[in-house]
């Protein structure tokens, strides 16, 4: 990799960082590009570089958090576990995610759905990134041994579209992901379990 490449990659991840420490400070609604460039140390024509507007950057950042979280509960859930233990990582970790970048989660609520058709990719993306995860994640010698084979699609479109309606609505009532921890453990295991 070039010292360009570096460069490009470092004014990149500022902007993005510059991004949500804006959402976090004043929501991405009163988020402007000159308030993003000012938080990343850089100029309107460094972020036009690299992004066509905030919507395009805000989509970049989300499309990162969510290759971010991906990987985290990846790395967090032991296949050498007992099964209900795996699912109980996962979804510890899933939250925990959440929890740690509230405003992040809150912009994936709020924002997301009225940047149109711009997000629809970013949704379809990150419900696809987190659908192999599962099916990754219950292909395992400790899944099969009690009966537990990958869900279907619909399935895993099922149990992670409720979670994450789950979390929205907790966070958006004023209340935090984890609060519904034991209640999404408890229904991911039914969901999952053996049949």
């Amino acid at each position: 990799m070039t010292s360009v490449d570096v460069d490009t990659r470092r004014h990149r991840q500022r902007l993005l960082d510059g991004l949500a420490a804006s959402i976090t400070e004043d929501g991405f609604r009163e988020t402007t590009v000159a308030g993003i460039v000012r938080r990343a140390r850089t100029s309107r024509r460094t972020f036009y570089e690299h992004f066509s507007s905030r919507e395009e950057c805000l989509i970049a950042l989300l499309a990162e958090a969510n290759r971010s979280m991906i990987q985290q509960i990846s790395a967090a859930v032991d296949p050498r576990a007992p099964w209900a233990e795996q699912v109980r990582q996962a979804i510890e970790t899933w939250i925990g995610c959440s929890e740690s970048e509230p405003a992040i989660t809150l912009s994936w609520i709020r924002d997301v759905p009225a940047l149109g058709a711009q997000a629809r990719e970013l949704q379809r993306e990150a419900m696809e990134g987190f659908i192999a995860l599962t099916r990754r994640l219950t292909d395992t010698a400790e899944m099969r041994a009690v009966g537990i084979s990958p869900p279907s699609r619909q399935l895993s479109i099922m149990l992670l579209g409720g979670l994450r309606e789950l979390i929205a609505t907790t966070v958006e009532d004023g209340g935090r992901a984890g609060d519904v921890t034991e209640v999404a453990v408890r229904a991911s295991i039914a969901l999952l379990g053996p049949a």
